[in-house]
C-alpha cells in the first residue's frame, strides 16, 4: 500500500508540473537570470562610477535598465545573505544566519522553500552554478533538494577559496581535477602566486605544467551557458553565484593591467572583476544568438557591502596606494563586509529586461534580497505558498503600477542588530544601547542622534523586538552563551559538530 500511495503521489506530482509547464510556455514567462557577484565594492564598475576596472558588460545591464542607489544584500556575510536571497525572508527569520558557529555550518532543511521551488512549480528549469554556501554534501540542504534541476559547483563555501579546486560538485557528485595538483590545500592556495613575464599565472601547489590547469570560474562558467543552451526552449531560472572577486586573489591571466604601475594585488583585483565581466558578455550573446535577449531578465548584484578594508589580508599594510584609493571605491556609507553598519549590506544592483525595463533608470527605492522572491512570483504569476518578508519591486522596475513600501528593512549579524526606516538606521550591538543616525545628513553614521529622538528609538527597539524570531543555531542578540546553551538544553538540542571544513 505504501508503495501504491508513493506511486500515486509521484504521478499527481508529475501531471502538477507538466500543467504548470504548459501554463508558462503559454504566457511566454521570461527566463530569469540572477547573477550575484562575491565581495564587489560599490565602486568597482563603470555603472558605479569606476574609471581604472573595465566592466562593459556588467555596465550594460544598468545602462540599458535601471540602476538602484538604496539596495541591500540579505546579510554582511556569504552565507546568511544567500539564505535571505533564496528563502525571501531577512536575518530574524532566515534558517541561515551565519558562516557558522563555533565550527558548525548549518543547512536549509526539508522544510523550507527557495525562489527555485517557487520557478520549478511555474514550469520553469532551474540551474545553481558556482557558490551554494547554504549545505554540506551529508546535508539536507543540497540544490538539488532545494529546487534545483542542475548543480555545479561549490557546494562549501571554505573550499571556494580556492580557484583551482581538488574537485566542483555536478549535482550531487564530485567531478575532480587531477591537474590542479594540490594547490586547494591552505598552505598554498593562502600564498600570493606568481605571474610571468605574459601575465600568466603560476598558481603555488602545480608539480606538472602550471598552464594545464582548471579555473573553477571558467569551468563552471561553461556548463551555465550549457544549461542556457540545453533549456533555451522553456523558461529558465539561472543562479549565476560567482565567486569573484572573492580572495584569496587570483586570476589566470592579469590581462590588459599585466604592465599597470600598481601593486600586484590590485592587478588581480582588476583583472578578476573585469574577467567576470568578460562573462557576462559571454551571457548576452549566447542570449541574442537564441534570441531569447528581449524576453531574459537579468539581476546582477553583490552578496555583502564593501570589503575593501578587508584588503589587509592580501596587501602589506605599508603599500600605497590601498585599494579604495587607486579604484576610488567610496560607497555611499559607512560600513563594510562583517559588521551592521548601513554600508555593510548597501550594494550595487542593476536590473535589465528589454521591453519591460525603460533604460537608463536610476532608482532610490529602498529594497532588500528578501524582495526578489515576491517580485519573481509577480512576474509569473504564481501565488506564493509561503510567508516571506518581501514585497515585490515588480512596479518599481517597470516603471508603472503603484509600488508598495516597506516599513522598515531589519538585520542581525553576530548578535548586533540593524534597522533602516526611512532617512533613519538604528544600529545596537550586542545587548548593548541603540544608536541611531541619519542617513541622509550623516551617511557616514558618526553623529548618534539616539538622546534627542528618544520616541523614535523606543519605536526601533520594538522593531528589533518583533523582528527577532530565536534560532537554534545561533544566539539571540543579547543572549549570553551560558543562557543559549541552556535553551537548546531544554529543547532537547544536541551539541552541532565540527563540519565547518567538510566539503
Amino acid at each position: 500500500m505504501k508503495t501504491l500511495i508513493i506511486s500515486f503521489v509521484s504521478i499527481a506530482s508529475l501531471f502538477f508540473c507538466s500543467c504548470y509547464k504548459t501554463q508558462a510556455n503559454n504566457r511566454n514567462l521570461p527566463n530569469i537570470i540572477f547573477i550575484l557577484s562575491d565581495d564587489l565594492n560599490w565602486g568597482d564598475t563603470g555603472a558605479y562610477g569606476q574609471q581604472k576596472i573595465k566592466t562593459p558588460n556588467i555596465d550594460r545591464i544598468a545602462n540599458e535598465g535601471i540602476k538602484f542607489t538604496n539596495a541591500y544584500a540579505g546579510s554582511s556575510v556569504c552565507a546568511p545573505s544567500r539564505s535571505s536571497l533564496m528563502e525571501g525572508k531577512h536575518q530574524g527569520h532566515a534558517r541561515v544566519r551565519g558562516n557558522m558557529y563555533k565550527g558548525y555550518r548549518e543547512s536549509l532543511q526539508n522544510e523550507d522553500f527557495t525562489v527555485a521551488m517557487l520557478l520549478q512549480q511555474a514550469g520553469y528549469k532551474t540551474g545553481l552554478f558556482g557558490k551554494w554556501g547554504l549545505a554540506l554534501h551529508n546535508q539536507p540542504g543540497i540544490p538539488n533538494n532545494m529546487g534545483f534541476d542542475e548543480f555545479f559547483g561549490y557546494l562549501n563555501q571554505r573550499q571556494a577559496h580556492t580557484y583551482y579546486p581538488e574537485f566542483l560538485y555536478h549535482n550531487r557528485e564530485r567531478v575532480y581535477y587531477p591537474e590542479n595538483n594540490f594547490h586547494y590545500k591552505k598552505e598554498n592556495y593562502s600564498r600570493a602566486s606568481l605571474y610571468d613575464e605574459n601575465g600568466k599565472c603560476l598558481p603555488n601547489g602545480i608539480v606538472n605544467n602550471p598552464y594545464k590547469v582548471t579555473n573553477s570560474f571558467d569551468e563552471y562558467c561553461k556548463r551555465s551557458l550549457d544549461f542556457v543552451r540545453e533549456n533555451h526552449e522553456t523558461p529558465f531560472f539561472l543562479y549565476l553565484a560567482y565567486t569573484i572577486p572573492h580572495g584569496p586573489l587570483i586570476v589566470p591571466y592579469l590581462g590588459e593591467y599585466k604592465d599597470k604601475d600598481w601593486p600586484i594585488q590590485h592587478k588581480e583585483w582588476a583583472a578578476m572583476i573585469t574577467r567576470m565581466d568578460k562573462e557576462v558578455g559571454k551571457l548576452f550573446k549566447l542570449l541574442e544568438e537564441l534570441e531569447l535577449d528581449d524576453n531574459t531578465i537579468i539581476f546582477f548584484a553583490s552578496d555583502n557591502g564593501n570589503t575593501y578594508g578587508q584588503e589587509k589580508r592580501y596587501l602589506d599594510e605599508n603599500e600605497s596606494p590601498t585599494r579604495k584609493d587607486l579604484f576610488n571605491l567610496d560607497a555611499p556609507t559607512r560600513g563594510e563586509k562583517g559588521g551592521t553598519y548601513d554600508g555593510s549590506f548597501r550594494i550595487p544592483a542593476m536590473v535589465r529586461w528589454p521591453g519591460n525595463i525603460k533604460p537608463g533608470r536610476v532608482s532610490d527605492h529602498i529594497w532588500a534580497f528578501w524582495d526578489f522572491m515576491p517580485t519573481v512570483a509577480e512576474i509569473t504569476g504564481v501565488k506564493l505558498p509561503v510567508y516571506t518578508d518581501g514585497i515585490s519591486i515588480l512596479p518599481t522596475l517597470k516603471g508603472e503600477g503603484e509600488q508598495v513600501k516597506h516599513d522598515y528593512l531589519y538585520w542581525e549579524y553576530n548578535q548586533n542588530q540593524a534597522v533602516r526606516k526611512s532617512k533613519w538606521y538604528a544600529h545596537k550591538k550586542n545587548g548593548k544601547k541603540v544608536e541611531l543616525y541619519d542617513l541622509i545628513a550623516d551617511p557616514q553614521q558618526m553623529n548618534d542622534l539616539s538622546n534627542s529622538f528618544p520616541c523614535i528609538v523606543k519605536e526601533m527597539k520594538g522593531v528589533m523586538k518583533k523582528s527577532h524570531k530565536p534560532s537554534d543555531v545561533w544566539p539571540s542578540p543579547g543572549e549570553t552563551e551560558a543562557e543559549f546553551t541552556k535553551r537548546l538544553q531544554e529543547r532537547n538540542i544536541r551539541k552541532r559538530p565540527e563540519n565547518v571544513a567538510l566539503f
